[in-house]
Formats: structure tokens, sequence, C-alpha cells
């Protein structure tokens, strides 16, 4: 009867809606959170300016995305509720006035708070009416120089319809008066600046009068309108762009080779539907109109903007400004105790496992693994996932070395990693032609986890070596994203890691795996069970916690199994950095239940799940969020923290800070709304200027 009763309970949690938050509204409210920190005076200038860009390509995203997706179940009538209980058309009318204030919120504080702080500091963009006749002589010269060879301006007539335009370009529309040379003149005219142009040019010192002066690519081309057309007179000059569909669709039983099919669906993805159009806000009516019309959008796709109309390429300026001033200081990251002490990694591993703790620890120790694994002769094979590596990967050279020296390199590269698909593509081909095995995991499920292996020779007996980490094999990224890496020759967990190689490359049933979570098979399995053992412990009135860090918090079953446990009496901590459509603080529902999100210098994105297991902690690092795509349609793994004292150092450096911010922490409410924490005077804790106190050196 109790297990019933059980049942019951968490079929009724789970099939009403209202205790869950939509994830749309919870996407944007984390936009909003990076535009705290555009907003705070404590946040050094440039890297204000530089989350302002930040936050326009989350946006960017979530549009090509989460909108797009939106959009493609309205037009074909799907009837699918998300777990809120909203139809895609409910959802969509929610999010666009918040899309419109987030919009409004980054505009305006471009122009009304950093554009004058900037100045104030010397760093101008200048506006077309601020130009001196100095200043203008160089920009028109320039623009003859540099830019006019490389453009196309396609006056709009039955031989010339309306372009096809690349996904998030900068456009043009000009409305034109007059004839051109065959007597033609349809009023209007379309411009695509190419790519290759960039969008902020700076001014020599000795013209601009300072030393960091850029003036927009779109105040050149208007200024200089009079070149494209000549004859003929500019009426309106409209800055536009807009965003489509960016999601690929591959159908399984179409395809012979995966990578060549991908190839093909990359050159469509910047024409796929429009979603949204983005206009600056002088443009006319009839313009937009005549926009929306060509888009096939309406006025709920419809954003004017008082600025430039991509804010994320303004990214470039912090790096290009040599002010350390206004800039976070910087750092050099360190090395583990236990690598510096032994030139030979494989010997420091066998001393005992090593714990990377990333930015504020060096990746480098990793790269070491690979690049002295490609060069020892004792090792025999390295095999190596590969999610998000970047265009330039010293990693991946080294397998590419090891491959020539005659080594058996496997590799697994995730083609269908989001925005990184080309390269990935091209280091998949580059490793085949140095000799590698290369697969491309099992389709259908993408291969997020992150392992790599060494198998080397040891008094004549193969011994393994792995490398488990929550952040992609990328060195750039491992200087600005939080993670955790472990480096083990653990017997149990070295052969979980071979399991799961040979489920990504050969065929056969999945084994059974003696200390990795894997999923699709069963990790959501272990944490809901884990979820309901400290449940089961709380109610037997034994000590019950649970601590979760994790990007995003979706997957309604695992929030149901955490209501239920939070009903029993267990105490949950929930560090969720981006979305969480779980409900804190609902009376008999989640009182026990507090989630908070830390934002901060460095992107954070260390998975950890911590279990209290009745005071002997079972404690978790992973790639996998807990969302449906991370149990169910990715392969990912989680990794026990065996040995006592770097436990120890997951729970204090991962966990403990993250919970005692109070500066760089937002806490969330029962109806989705998040407040910033506000420290009293002098009692300011921020988690990660705390861990980087704890191990980085000031350069």
């Amino acid at each position: 009867t109790s297990v019933l009763n059980k049942t019951k309970t968490l079929r009724t949690l789970i099939m009403d809606p209202s205790h869950f938050l939509n994830r749309e509204l919870g996407s944007l409210a984390f936009n909003d959170r990076v535009l705290d920190l555009v907003e705070s005076p404590a946040t050094p200038l440039l890297e204000r300016l530089r989350f302002l860009s930040i936050a326009d390509s989350i946006l960017d995203e979530f549009f090509e995305i989460r909108v797009a997706g939106l959009k493609e179940q309205m037009r074909y009538g799907t009837a699918t509720l998300s777990p809120d209980g909203l139809t895609p058309q409910e959802t969509f009318r929610l999010i666009v006035p918040r899309a419109r204030a987030v919009v409004d919120r980054m505009y305006r504080l471009f122009n009304d708070v950093l554009m004058p702080a900037l100045e104030a500091k010397q760093i101008r963009f200048l506006r077309r009416v601020d130009w001196n006749s100095a200043q203008r002589s160089w920009i028109k010269a320039y623009f003859l120089r540099e830019v006019m060879p490389v453009l196309t301006p396609i006056g709009l007539d039955p031989a010339h319809p309306f372009p096809r335009l690349l996904n998030k370009s900068l456009n043009f529309a000009i409305a034109l008066t007059g004839k051109d040379a065959f007597g033609r003149n349809s009023g209007s005219a379309v411009l695509q600046a190419p790519r290759a142009l960039p969008r902020l040019i700076r001014l020599p010192d000795s013209i601009a009068g300072a030393s960091d002066t850029f003036v927009f690519l779109s105040s050149i081309l208007h200024d200089n309108v009079g070149e494209l057309f000549s004859g003929m007179s500019a009426t309106g000059w409209f800055a536009f762009q807009v965003t489509r569909n960016s999601e690929l669709d591959l159908e399984e039983e179409d395809i012979k080779n995966l990578r060549l099919a991908l190839q093909g669906e990359l050159t469509q993805r910047q024409f796929g539907d429009a979603v949204r159009l983005e206009v600056a806000d002088n443009c006319s009516i009839e313009m937009s109109d005549f926009l929306m019309q060509q888009f096939g959008l309406n006025d709920d796709d419809l954003y004017r903007v008082n600025g430039p109309v991509n804010l994320g390429r303004l990214i470039q300026v912090p790096d290009s400004v040599d002010n350390h001033e206004l800039k976070f200081a910087p750092f050099v990251q360190a090395l583990p105790k236990e690598i510096s002490k032994s030139e030979e990694i494989f010997a420091s591993i066998r001393t005992r496992d090593i714990l990377l703790h990333h930015p504020f620890q060096s990746f480098k120790p990793v790269v070491d693994f690979i690049q002295q694994a490609a060069s020892d002769s004792s090792v025999v094979a390295i095999k190596q996932t590969v999610y998000r590596a970047g265009t330039a990967s010293d990693l991946i050279e080294a397998l590419i070395s090891a491959a020539h020296r005659g080594k058996e390199v496997t590799v697994v590269v995730e083609l269908l990693a989001r925005f990184d698909e080309q390269a990935n593509i091209n280091w998949a081909g580059r490793l085949e032609e140095a000799g590698a095995h290369v697969v491309y995991g099992v389709f259908g499920y993408k291969t997020h986890a992150k392992m790599a292996m060494v198998v080397r020779r040891e008094e004549g007996v193969l011994k393994r070596y792995v490398h488990l980490g929550t952040g992609n094999y990328h060195v750039r990224t491992t200087k600005t994203y939080t993670d955790f890496g472990l480096l083990t020759c653990n017997e149990d967990i070295c052969a979980d890691v071979n399991e799961v190689f040979m489920q990504l490359t050969g065929l056969g049933k999945a084994g059974t795996l003696r200390q990795l979570w894997q999923a699709p098979f069963n990790l959501h399995h272990h944490v809901i069970q884990s979820i309901e053992n400290e449940a089961e412990n709380a109610r037997a009135g034994k000590p019950a916690k649970i601590i979760a860090k994790l990007n995003q918090l979706t997957e309604p079953k695992v929030i149901t199994a955490l209501y239920a446990a939070s009903m029993a009496g267990v105490k949950i901590d929930l560090i969720v950095r981006g979305v969480c459509t779980l409900r804190p603080g609902v009376p008999e529902l989640s009182d026990n239940i507090r989630v908070r999100s830390v934002l901060g210098r460095f992107l954070e994105h260390t998975r950890i799940y911590y279990f209290h297991h009745c005071g002997t902690p079972n404690v978790y690092i992973s790639s996998a969020d807990w969302m449906e795509r991370n149990f169910f349609r990715r392969i990912e793994v989680a990794v026990p923290i065996l040995d006592a004292k770097l436990k120890r150092r997951v729970i204090g450096e991962g966990l403990v800070p993250y919970l005692r911010d109070n500066t760089h922490a937002w806490e969330m409410n029962a109806d989705g709304a998040y407040h910033r924490k506000t420290p009293r005077t002098g009692s300011g804790l921020v988690a990660q200027e705390h861990l980087l106190d704890m191990y980085a050196k000031p350069t």
C-alpha cells in the first residue's frame, strides 16, 4: 500500500502543470542575469561590454533554436503541451514581450550607460555627425580601398528578385529615387555586407586624436551610399538583420555517410526559415513591412533597435583595447603539486588520482597526458572523444602525431556539436589522413561524454589510464569555463571507460558498468534512485541532503523526485546556472528546496551531483545536465570521486563556495523570478574570486 500511495503521489506531481516553470521564460531570465553583470559598476568596464556582447549572442541562439522550434510546432499544428501545460502558441505569446524587454534593456545599457562610460575613458564609437573633415577624408579613402571592391548592391526589379540573405548577416535596405544607366528604378535596393569586412574599424591615432576610436562599418557604408548608386538619391538607408532556424535536419534512413550529409546540411543552415527581423529604429514602416513580407514574418517577429543591429560584434573591442585597468586582472593558472614533482605524468597518476579544477588550475596536464602518450614508446593505443576542440588544438595535433608514429588511435568525433560542426569535420578528415580510426558515435545520440584513455605496456602487462571531465577538450575554453577533470588508473573506472568506447565503435549490447553511470542506459535511473534513497533516509529520521550543480534542470521526472524528497524532509540545494523549471519554496511541495544561479568572470560549466548517503557522501562529476536530452538522447557518463581527499576538494571547491556566494549569486523565487544576493558591508564572498585566491597567481 505504501508503494502504491507513493507511486500515486509521484504521478500526481508529474501531471500537475502548475509545478513547472516555463523553459523559454527561464532562458530569457538567464539573459537578464547576464545583463545584471553589464549593469553592475563592480564589473570592469570593458568586461561589461564583453558581457553585453555575450548576452546578445545568447539571445541570438535562443531565437535560432528555441523560438525556431516553437515556430515549427505552430506551423505543423503540434498539440504537445510543455510540462507547464502551455501550447506552443501560448508559449510564443508569453515570450514576445519578455524578449522585447531584454532587447530594450540591452540597447539602453549600451547607449545610456556603457557609451558615456567608455567615452570618459577615451574609448569612442564615432557617429557620422561627429566626424571632422580629416576623419571623413580618411574614411572615404578606406571605403574606396577596402570596402567598395567587395560590395554587391542589388537593385530590386523583375531581373533581380530579393536575394537570399545569410543568417545574422549585416544588411541594408535602401530607398532610392532617380534612374540608373538603363533607365531603371524599382525604388529600392538591398546590400549585404560581406562577412570578410570588420564591423568595427579602428581609426589611426593621428586621425582620431585618441588611441581607441572606432567607427561602425554601417556608418561608413551609409556615408558613402552615393558611390554605390551613381546618379541616384538614397532617401532611406536602413540596417537590418534576419535570424534563421539553425537546427540541422538529418534523417537516419536517408544517410549513408554522416560526414558527407552534414557537409551538405551546413551550407543550408545559413538559409533556414526566418524567425526574427531586427531593423534600425529609423526604418520606415513601409520598408519594415516590405522586409517582413519577404521573410514570411509578422509584427510579433519584428524588433526595432536603437543602435547597431548586432551587439555581439562588439566582442572584439575588449580584446583590441590595451587598458588592463578596465579588464579582469590577468592570472597564472596553478599546476597540481602531484604533477609538478614528476616529469612523467603516468608515474604521477599511478601514485594517486589527480583532480584538476579549471580554470583555476591549468589544463596543461591533460595536454601533457596525450602528448606524452603520443611520443611514449610504451603506449600502444589512445582513445578519445571530441565534442568541441576549436579550430586549433594541440590535443588533436598530438593524436595525429600518435597515429603517424603507428600507435592505435581511435577518436570518436561528434559531428553534431552545435555550431562546431565544420571544425569537427575538418579534424575528422585530418585524423583519418593520419591513419587514425575515426567514428561518429551512434546516430541519434550525441556523444557528449568527455573521455580519453591511454593503454600502456608496463612490465609486460597492459595498463590503462584515463581522463574524464565535465568540459570539452578545448584549450581556450578551459581558461574561461569552470570544469573538473579526473586523471586516474583505477581499474574499475578504466574498465568502464573501455566498455563505453567499445559501445561507441562497435556493435552489441551494453555491458554492466562497475563505477560509472551512463546515459542513455542508467544515468536517469541512478539519479532518481539516489534522490529516492535520500527521501527514504529522511522518512527514517536520518540526515538527508542533496546538492546538485548544473547548467540546466528541466527533466520532469527528476524534478518530481526532488519534490517528493523535499516533502519527505530532504534539504536540497540546487546551483543551476541557466534554466531551471522546478519551483522552489512552494509550501508543502518544495519548502526544502533552494535554487540559486551563480554567474561571474568565468562561465560556470561544472556538473556535480552530491548525495549525503548517511554521512558518507556519494559525489559524482559529469558532463550531463538534468535534462531530457542528456538522459535519453546523449551518451554521457557520471564519474564517482572515490578518493576521500579529492571528494572533499570537489565539495569544498565546487559546491560550498557557490552556496556561500552572496555577491554574484541570484536566488530564485517560486514564481521563477530571481533576486540578486547583496552582502552586508565587509562580508562579501564571490566564489570564483575565492577560488582564484586559493590557486591562481596574479601576473
